[in-house]
């Protein structure tokens, strides 16, 4: 199994994922993943780091230092319309009791002491847009984009239809070399419709002049992966007949989102 591959358990409740910088052997990004039955419990503290919360399905009732924000969460497939998530600032204790059966995303990373406050984010406070066209359309809800508050993190989701390409054409965020390129670490958490289905992703850097590549990883995803993006580039490709849903979690050194496409695929983004 490729090492930039992490399958969660499949049965059972709890954290059912822990990625942090240590174990992914990067500096930023960590990603937690709860399932959790009615009436069961998550809880943490952010510590050094900020947090976003993001019901990928299901309700729950979510408090931030001992302060109730009320149940929040709407669809019970991330297939299903936008998702409520909950923004903390480094230094915040937080709880979410379920409400329904609840899949739980908790994305983090290094906090800058901001001095941000906690807040919620609904639906309505989201924005949306088609990225695309043909066979490499897909759907994208901005969670945590550079143009809301935040120290550190993005986050993001998007829809692939089956038959169709995502994060592509190939492109790449691994070099502070601004304004042309940010270097931003990133997760991808997989989720297909129907999930017995299956898609890809390859991830991969530049050929050296000998052809070789430091990194080369094409990964079969199955529902409810997660991969790791370290470096390079890292396209999709959902099978016909099975959609496919990420949420993207990405966090570098400076918060904003500027990539490198390919340049031997460059000329699909004029065809």
């Amino acid at each position: 199994m490729s090492k930039l591959l992490i399958r969660p358990s499949r049965t059972g409740t709890g954290r059912i994922a822990h990625v942090t910088p240590e174990s992914a052997a990067w500096t930023y990004v960590g990603f937690d993943l709860h399932r959790l039955a009615n009436g069961e419990t998550a809880a943490g503290e952010t510590g050094k780091r900020e947090t976003c919360l993001v019901f990928v399905t299901g309700r729950g009732e979510v408090t931030v230092g001992g302060r109730s924000l009320g149940t929040l969460g709407e669809r019970m497939s991330p297939f299903e319309g936008k998702p409520w998530s909950v923004y903390l600032p480094q230094g915040s204790a937080w709880s979410v009791t379920a409400r329904t059966p609840v899949e739980l995303a908790v994305c983090t990373a290094p906090g800058l002491g901001g001095g941000l406050p906690a807040r919620v984010i609904g639906p309505d406070d989201l924005g949306q847009e088609v990225r695309g066209k043909g066979t490499n359309t897909r759907y994208v809800t901005n969670i945590l984009p550079e143009n809301e508050p935040a120290d550190s993190l993005l986050v993001v989701e998007v829809i692939t239809p089956g038959g169709h390409t995502s994060s592509y054409p190939p492109h790449k965020h691994d070099r502070d070399d601004l304004p042309r390129e940010s270097l931003l670490e990133e997760t991808y958490y997989h989720r297909l419709n129907p999930p017995q289905g299956f898609a890809f992703q390859r991830v991969y850097t530049d050929a050296d002049e000998t052809g070789k590549r430091a990194l080369d990883e094409a990964i079969a995803i199955e529902d409810g992966d997660i991969v790791l993006v370290p470096e390079g580039y890292h396209p999709c490709a959902a099978c016909h007949g099975y959609d496919l849903y990420y949420l993207n979690v990405m966090a570098g050194p400076k918060r904003t989102w500027k990539f490198h496409n390919a340049p031997e695929h460059a000329w699909l983004m004029k065809a």
